[in-house]
Parts: C-alpha cells; structure tokens; sequence
C-alpha cells in the first residue's frame, strides 16, 4: 500500500508541506508506504483539452514537455493521494490546478483510472480562500469516483509565514486524524 502527497506550494518548507508531512508521518506509523512530492513552483502547463489521450489511451498525456507524465504514474500507482496548495487569491495554485486537471483528463481517458483510490484535499492558508480550494479539490476528486475520507474538521490550516501553520494546534489535529483515517480506510480496503 502506497499514499502519495503532492505539495502545489512553490515555497519549500511552508505550511503545505509542513500539514502534508503530518498526515503522511500518521500514515508511516500505520506501516504503509508514502512519497512526499513537489508540484508547486515546478514546470507543468494546463490540459490544451486536445483530447489525444482518448486516442492514445496509453495512460500518458501525449504533451511531454513537462513533469505531467512522471506525476500521473505515481498517481495511477499509489492507493491514496492527498493533494495540498495554498490558497492564492482565493483558489489553488496553477500547478495544483494543472496537476489536477490534466491527470483528470488521461484517467478519464483510459477507463477511470482515479475511481476507487483514497483522495484528500488540503489547504493552508493565511486568511481566507481555504473553503473554495478544498471545495474545488474535493469535487474534483469525487468527479474522478475516488473516496474521500473525512477528518475531526475541514482539512485546513492557518499560517502565511514558513512553519506558523505549527501555531494551529486544532488544525495539526485534524492532519494527524486524516492520515490515521486514510491507514484506516485503506486497511479496510485492502482487506
């Protein structure tokens, strides 16, 4: 069993990641493999909507220019993928939206490949946004049939400098219960 994160925050060591590697160390102590990976600030461009995958259906994005086709993999391969940004301007970041978009597209495109798997959205941020981020990662999880496991609260923190997110003891909280309940759910599944 594998859960994979990927941190859509372009700053390294921020809040994001610092929540991400909080839910994965909950992870880690139930015994299951994951794999901490950064998005943000990387170079990724938006699905062109050219439908070619529907063609090819060979699990790739016939646009390897960028990083896509190496993250789409380890997303068709993991059981569990927690997506995290920060809220900018009120919505996830461009790479996050990216990610999400074009790996959407090519597992749509060859039968479906994100139904079933463990999928979480998480947001920091420094004052607001945070509900219109996790709302449009969530639906965009749901849209692709994964299973969305809940947690104490929305999977949320507080925090615009480098690790202040720490501060936000109920949102740490919520991160250490939200990977305890994706050990749970995959667990259960894997049964």
């Amino acid at each position: 069993m594998k859960v994979i994160a990927f941190n859509g925050s372009p700053r390294s060591g921020g809040n994001t990641e610092l929540m991400l590697k909080r839910i994965l160390a909950a992870v880690e102590a139930e015994g299951i493999e994951t794999e901490l990976v950064k998005v943000g600030g990387e170079r990724i461009r938006g699905c062109r909507a050219c439908y070619v995958c529907r063609k090819m259906q060979n699990k790739k994005c016939v646009y390897n220019e960028d990083l896509l086709n190496g993250f789409a993999e380890k997303i068709f391969e993991a059981d569990a993928v927690v997506l995290g940004s920060p809220s900018y301007f009120c919505q996830m970041t461009a790479e996050m939206k990216a990610l999400i978009d074009r790996v959407g597209m090519v597992a749509g495109a060859n039968g479906r490949l994100l139904s079933g798997k463990i999928g979480a959205a998480v947001v920091a941020e420094r004052r607001a946004g945070a509900s219109s981020v996790f709302s449009a990662i969530t639906t965009a999880m749901l849209m692709c049939g994964m299973i969305v496991p809940g947690s104490t609260y929305l999977n949320m923190g507080l925090g615009r400098e480098k690790g202040e997110v720490a501060n936000d003891e109920e949102s740490m909280k919520n991160m250490d219960d939200l990977g305890k309940n994706i050990a749970f759910l995959l667990k259960k599944l894997k049964a």
